[in-house]
Formats: structure tokens, sequence, C-alpha cells
């Protein structure tokens, strides 16, 4: 990373910023209340960003139904975003109705560690950042450039996420939250207690600790 790349931390507050997009000035701060998910890209016009911007946009209705806000991001200006997400609409009928941020000056790339120069001082890696509703960072993905992203992943992410949250347990190894057992959310330095009888409408859980 540069030298004044930074790398934010999980479960601490997330970077703010201002910032210009395809919907004009955007403040993270202002999208509170929302979980957000923040993924950055290579650069317009290219053929692995597109697909990944198709697959987002296929599934935006998701993410809203979680209570999601997508934002995206590029070292591109707001002309150029606009350019490609008209070329996108038109080439494959879906329209992108999430803003997507023209970091020019790569303050936000460098705030969020997204430049890393083994792979390119002047473009951003594939990066997600999940942040909840309080403005916490809760969740990182880093892809190199030549790997698109997996949007399911990504869904399910926020979805498991959500899930211990509310009921505080985790969940194992690509586990759906909506189909699977989860784990026991124990702390490591705590004696075991006596169980107790869980509502019918508790999750059902792996015997043993998980996590």
């Amino acid at each position: 990373m540069t030298e004044n790349s930074t790398l934010p931390r999980l479960n601490e507050p997330a970077p703010d910023f201002t910032a210009k997009t395809t919907h004009g000035e955007l403040r993270l701060s202002d999208l509170r209340g929302k979980w957000i998910v923040l993924f950055s890209h290579p650069a317009d016009f290219t053929p692995v960003c597109t697909t990944e911007f198709v697959a987002f946009a296929r599934r935006q209705k998701d993410f809203e139904a979680l209570g999601v806000q997508l934002v995206g991001l590029s070292i591109d200006s707001v002309h150029a975003h606009i350019a490609w997400l008209r070329d996108i609409e038109s080439l494959f009928g879906i329209p992108i109705n999430f803003p997507v941020i023209a970091d020019l000056d790569m303050k936000v790339s460098r705030l969020y560690g997204m430049i890393h120069p083994a792979a390119s001082e002047t473009a951003a890696v594939r990066a997600v950042f999940i942040i909840d509703p309080q403005g916490i960072l809760r969740g990182m993905l880093y892809y190199p450039m030549t790997t698109g992203r997996n949007i399911d992943e990504i869904l399910r992410f926020v979805q498991a996420l959500q899930f211990t949250d509310k009921h505080q347990l985790n969940t194992p190894a690509a586990g759906n939250p909506a189909t699977q057992p989860s784990c026991a959310h124990p702390s490591p330095f705590q004696s075991p207690k006596p169980t107790k009888p869980k509502p019918a409408n508790t999750p059902p859980t792996i015997a043993g600790i998980c996590g």
C-alpha cells in the first residue's frame, strides 16, 4: 500500500467521507440507519467489471429487501461512469440504480485500503466493505483484479451478519441462515452454562462450540 493508504478494521466505525457520485454528492454518514455494501472496481468499460455491475443490478432488490444500500466506486470520472452505465443498460437492458463514486483523487480508495501498488498504483482492487446501520464496519472482502466477485456470497455475508445480530448465533461454512443450522456463540473465556428450553422459533444449532 502507498504511504497514505490505510486499512479499516472490523467492528470499528467505518471511515466517513464525502464524494462525488453518479447520484450527486454523497456523505457516507448520511446513510446511517441502512446497511451499506461499498464495493470498488478497477475501471469502467472493462469486461469483468461490467459482468459484476450487471450481477449487482440483477440482485439489487434482494439487497434492498435486507435494508442494504449498494455503493460502487472506481478511480474514474462521473462522466465516464454515466457513459458506462448507459452503455450497460443499452447492451443488457439493465439500469444501474445505485450510486457510483468517482474517486479521481483516490481519497476514498486510500482511506479504505483499496490501492495495492503490487497490483496497480492507479486503480482500485476489487474490495467489498459491509457497514451496519450504526456505521460500524462489519465485513471486508478483497479480490484481485482478475477475479470477478460472487454476488450470492456477498448477499449471504449480509444475511449472516444480520442473523447473528438477531439471534446471537454464528453461521457455519457456506451457511445460509434461512436454511441451515447455526452454531452457538459463547465466549471462549466463559464456563458452559446449563441449557434452557428454547422458544419454538429459535433456529436449530449445531452441538458444541463453533467459531
